[in-house]
């Protein structure tokens, strides 16, 4: 028999620290706030081109935020170039976006200094497209956000309230709460984008987390019935580790695929990368330290109302 690791035994420091880290996690979401990105917040995209094919991020953005300062913290992304073989035409094309609204005559004054600074750097600038998200669109991006984070949290509970005991829908919704709070709190920290593709990144983590939680706990369950009159914590601790290998395996696979996008795709999925990145690490976490160790509590008043009748 392989030997057991104490999971449970110091359970009580580690449910001390996720507290910890939950109250640091709404500290910085309620002082510092998020940085919405332009579908939560609003602003402008645009797509230009320009007439040479190996134009760099900072050039551009050089050229941008001499013609207005609020190009100097734009997200910039380059789509693709063109280089000159016969009659193909070199070019490259950038989206750039930025938290600033333009009316009619704003976007003309732009596009005019635009050309006027690019053209002192030898180039021609082209707007292939120009967009504007508004304050009112953007409020309403964020509302659905919001409510389809509530559906996805009720119907998951529903989930785990028909396939186990109620009890085990109170250990996994902490251990849900414990994740989305700590990695929203992680995209304030370190002030990430926070936009469509982040909460795309927590959707999904939600979905992530509770498999592996229902992982545990269907071993949980299997052995309550197979270790009948052994302590709880015991029969806790040894689910944990009869499943442990598959946790680390999963885990670690999906680790492994979501920080290499993280270190090298581009500004567009960064956010969507970074709450997988730390998502993976606090569903896995939360499953072992967080939804186990409240199941060993309930269960085990559970037991004890039934010895005493």
């Amino acid at each position: 028999m392989r030997k057991m690791i104490n999971f449970v035994g110091p359970r009580y420091i580690f449910i001390g620290i996720s507290l910890a880290a939950i109250a640091l996690s709404i500290v910085f979401i309620l002082v510092k706030g998020f940085n919405f990105g332009v579908d939560f917040a609003g602003g402008t995209m645009i797509t230009a081109s320009f007439n040479k094919p190996d134009l760099s991020v900072s050039e551009v953005r050089d050229i941008f935020s001499k013609a207005d300062p609020a190009f100097t913290n734009a997200s910039i992304v380059k789509l693709m170039s063109m280089t000159s073989k016969g009659t193909t035409t070199q070019k490259s094309l950038f989206d750039l976006t930025v938290k600033q609204f333009y009316n009619a005559s704003a976007r003309a004054k732009l596009n005019a200094d635009v050309q006027n600074v690019a053209k002192s750097h030898g180039l021609t600038v082209n707007f292939e497209s120009f967009e504007t998200v508004s304050g009112y669109a953007a409020a309403g991006l964020r509302q659905s956000a919001i409510w389809a984070s509530i559906i996805v949290v009720i119907l998951l509970l529903i989930y785990i309230a028909i396939r186990y005991r109620f009890v085990f829908g109170i250990g996994a919704l902490a251990s849900l709460a414990h994740d989305l709070i700590i990695t929203a709190g992680l995209f304030s920290m370190f002030w990430i984008t926070f936009d469509s593709t982040a909460i795309a990144a927590l959707l999904t983590l939600l979905g992530y987390s509770l498999n592996d939680t229902v992982v545990v706990y269907s071993r949980i369950r299997e052995n309550l019935k197979k270790m009948h009159g052994h302590p709880i914590d015991e029969i806790v601790n040894v689910s944990i580790n009869e499943t442990l290998s598959r946790t680390i395996n999963t885990s670690l696979t999906t680790f492994i695929v979501v920080f290499t996008l993280f270190l090298f795709a581009g500004s567009v999925l960064r956010p969507f990368s970074f709450g997988m990145s730390f998502g993976v690490i606090t569903g896995t976490y939360s499953s072992i330290y967080i939804a186990s160790p409240i199941l060993i509590g309930w269960l085990e008043r559970r037991r004890k109302s039934l010895a005493k009748r």
